[in-house]
């Protein structure tokens, strides 16, 4: 979308996964892009790396998102990497799960962390990366935001289906509640607040999709689509919101699983 040309980007957790694919998409329409990570600097590298071989334009920006000096770690990185540009559009990605506490569960790729094995450090982990971390990034990007520019949380599609995912979803239930608030505080200066809901992605943080029998066919089967979600199939949307052509849409959360769970479990 040529009408990006020239736009800036804060992309976090953008080193793998979805938060890649969205960096090098907005980096193929124009933008250049501050590729946030948090501990895999080698996978940032990687991402730049590829960016900049494609033509595009882009810079790391390192912050470990669970520690408290994590906006202001991140935020003189990116004012360094801008060089008194504005900031045209911010992509909340970034995100963890929970992980369980007894080593012999966490090495079982078909078990799901649930409420009786998650520590209350690990609760407060997860708040800290996937709700405090977008809420106060927000908050210190809107001076730097330019007027018409773009916020696009990344939220997922357990917070409407029962997947035994308790702590994860409690996260991204209260991400969710940022998008309509937000859009109807920012609307005055034309900026633009949505939501993108992904259901299971083929990603390394989905590794277990590959590693359990089965599971890549019973999890396409459940989709509408009948396929597993790729990086690149969320990155589209994300460029769809982030451009003008999408100017008239705001405070919305969009479905961006393929049709996850639409029919009853017994169809």
């Amino acid at each position: 979308m040529a009408d990006l040309n020239d736009r800036t980007a804060l992309v976090t957790g953008a080193s793998r996964g979805i938060g890649k694919a969205v960096a090098q998409r907005l980096a193929a329409d124009g933008v250049r892009v501050a590729v946030h990570y948090g501990t895999q600097e080698k996978a940032a590298d990687e991402t730049v790396a590829a960016i900049e071989r494609a033509g595009g334009r882009a810079f790391p920006v390192r912050a470990d998102l669970s520690r408290d000096d994590a906006v202001d770690t991140l935020f003189e990185g990116l004012r360094e990497g801008l060089e008194g540009r504005p900031l045209h559009i911010l992509v909340n990605n970034a995100a963890v799960a929970a992980a369980p506490t007894d080593p012999a569960l966490a090495a079982r790729p078909d078990h799901v962390p649930g409420l009786s094995d998650v520590t209350s450090e690990e609760f407060d982990r997860l708040y800290r990366i996937n709700v405090r971390a977008p809420f106060f990034v927000t908050q210190r990007a809107l001076p730097l935001l330019a007027d018409g520019g773009r916020i696009v949380n990344v939220s997922s599609a357990v917070t409407r289906i029962a997947w035994p995912l308790l702590p994860y979803a409690m996260t991204k239930g209260a991400l969710e509640m940022m998008a309509p608030r937000l859009a109807n505080e920012l609307g005055g200066r034309g900026i633009t607040v949505n939501t993108v809901a992904p259901g299971i992605t083929d990603t390394d943080m989905n590794r277990w999709v590959h590693e359990i029998p089965g599971a890549e066919a019973s999890i396409s089967g459940l989709t509408a689509l009948r396929r597993l979600g790729r990086p690149n199939d969320v990155a589209d949307v994300v460029a769809f919101l982030v451009s003008r052509d999408a100017r008239w849409i705001t405070g919305q959360l969009l479905d961006a699983s393929g049709g996850m769970a639409l029919a009853p479990a017994m169809m």
